[in-house]
């Protein structure tokens, strides 16, 4: 069974950034790095997040022709990180090659898909990705992909999660960003709840970043958010 901690996003810059963060905690964490940051340090910074005990997401979004995303996963399942993902929008011969390629060299690591972003509103997805259903529908078909294509579950937001739940099943992974706790800022998220109303929701996982990572005590959110996620 995967970690079931709240995932860390850490948005950060550089290796030294992440560092004194993770420098505050004295316990194992599951930590998210993406784009950013791992285009900024590439895999030196996986390797030594690793070396501290901590369990990692590697959040990519892979999204290209299906030989491109099984190549580049086959390089990915080396770093022996926890889990990653691509966009279930390449469709499911990539998501096939992806699943083949993450665990060419270890079984264990988690694949998931994202199928709409959190910043996504019904009205970009009608609009702008010219998709004439609602966002709950989308999500739905790009899940449902998903799952028939081998992988262990999806990105989604935790309002969708219940739907996810009903129709795929409770062990499907539903790994939700979007999570703020009451009184705080949503950023650029749109689709948000509490750590405790993802939980009700169905979320099997959740991510947070800011509420924690530019917080005045790190630790001390961090533990209030893991409190009220697992109870």
């Amino acid at each position: 069974m995967m970690n079931q901690l709240p995932i860390i996003a850490l948005d950060f810059e550089s290796e030294k950034a992440v560092n004194q963060f993770l420098d505050q905690f004295d316990e194992s964490l599951f930590v998210k790095v993406g784009m950013e940051l791992f285009y900024q340090t590439g895999p030196s910074l996986i390797n030594s997040i690793k070396s501290r005990g901590h369990d990692i997401f590697l959040d990519l979004k892979l999204h290209d022709i299906p030989n491109t995303v099984g190549k580049a996963m086959e390089g990915l399942s080396k770093l022996n990180v926890d889990l990653v993902n691509v966009h279930a929008a390449g469709g499911s011969e990539m998501m096939q090659r992806a699943v083949e390629g993450i665990r060419k060299y270890n079984k264990d690591i988690k694949i998931i898909a994202v199928t709409q972003l959190t910043s996504t509103t019904e009205t970009m997805l009608q609009q702008e990705q010219n998709i004439q259903t609602s966002i709950e529908d989308a999500v739905l078909n790009y899940a449902t992909l998903a799952k028939e294509s081998g992988l262990d579950g999806v990105v989604c937001s935790p309002l969708e999660a219940s739907l996810l739940a009903t129709e795929l099943g409770e062990s499907f992974l539903k790994v939700t960003p979007g999570i703020r706790p009451l009184n705080t800022s949503t950023d650029d998220q749109k689709r948000i709840t509490t750590p405790q109303e993802a939980k009700a929701l169905g979320s099997t996982h959740i991510v947070v970043g800011r509420p924690i990572t530019q917080s005045d005590n790190p630790v001390e959110s961090y533990h209030k958010i893991k409190e009220s996620w697992l109870g």
